[in-house]
Order: C-alpha cells, then structure tokens, then sequence
C-alpha cells in the first residue's frame, strides 16, 4: 500500500470517527464501565490523538516509549475533544501527504527501556500503531457509548439506532 492509500484511509475513516466524538455526552467524561477501564475522557482523548502518532513514525527512525513524557493536554467538553481531534487530523493529513513510498518503506523500531519491541517499515507501523490501533479504541468508545445509551452513528453500514 502507498502513502495515498494511507491518505485517502485516513480521510474516509475520520468521518466516522468524528460522529463518534461527537456522541460524547457532556457531565460523562469521568464514566468507566469497569475499574480496570479508562475513564470516558481520556478513551475518547487517546482516540482524537491517535492522528499525532503519525508524525514521529514518519520524521524519526526509532521511539523509546520509557522516554516519553506525555501529560495529556485539559478537556472539559466534547467540544474541546473534538478541537483536538480536528488539528491532529489536519496535521496527520499534512504529513502523509508530502510522504513519499521509499520513506515509509524505511525501517522504524519501537523500543522500551533500550529494548526492541519491533522494526517494521514505517507505512507497517503506521497500519499497526495508528490505523489499528485508532479502529480498536474507536470501537471500545462505542461500547462505553452504548452503555451510556447514547444512540451509536452509522460508521460501516446502518447501526441499530441510525441508518446512512
């Protein structure tokens, strides 16, 4: 797959991603299913931020994820989450449209402590560590949606409670 595949994926796949950030209810940011869950806020804030992964995958070589210092920026509102998600799509958008193939088949190694996890070429670790790891988180949004009885978007076809 190319860059423009990635591309054309990334701009179709945020639609429905947005209608899904967008369903958040306001006065729920703190609901958690479960203990061992994360709390509504920061799900749907690591969903609007996935879009940010996309650039050191496509400037850097390698990532040490113990070195990361990562303090999540303040949300109060779905409409704060939504701003967020807009600007690391646009950005994302930017990036892979000045991608070329021969950098994204580059090698990039993630690490931990010094340690390899993977290296795979950057468009693998692209589909692995933001395209599907996106499409996971969105659809566990969906689920704390659903739980909140929150009427779910139609993404892939018609959903239970919207047609297209």
């Amino acid at each position: 797959m190319s860059y423009k595949g990635l591309l054309t994926e990334l701009k179709y796949e945020s639609v429905g991603t947005r209608k899904l950030l967008e369903r958040i209810p306001e006065g729920k940011l703190g609901f958690k299913p479960h203990v061992k869950s994360m709390e509504l806020k920061m799900l749907a804030l690591h969903v609007a931020m996935m879009p940010d992964f996309i650039e050191p995958i496509i400037n850097t070589n390698e990532i040490d994820f113990a070195g990361m210092d990562f303090t999540p920026p303040e949300v109060k509102s779905t409409e704060d989450i939504l701003k967020i998600f807009d600007e690391s799509l646009k950005k994302a958008l930017a990036l892979l449209e000045k991608a070329d193939d021969k950098t994204l088949m580059d090698k990039w190694t993630a690490k931990m402590n010094g340690e390899v996890v993977f290296e795979l070429p950057k468009i693998s670790s692209l589909r692995s560590m933001t395209f599907n790891h996106l499409y996971h988180h969105r659809g566990q949004l969906t689920v704390y949606l659903r739980l909140l009885d929150v009427p779910l978007p139609a993404i892939y076809g018609p959903s239970a409670d919207e047609q297209f």
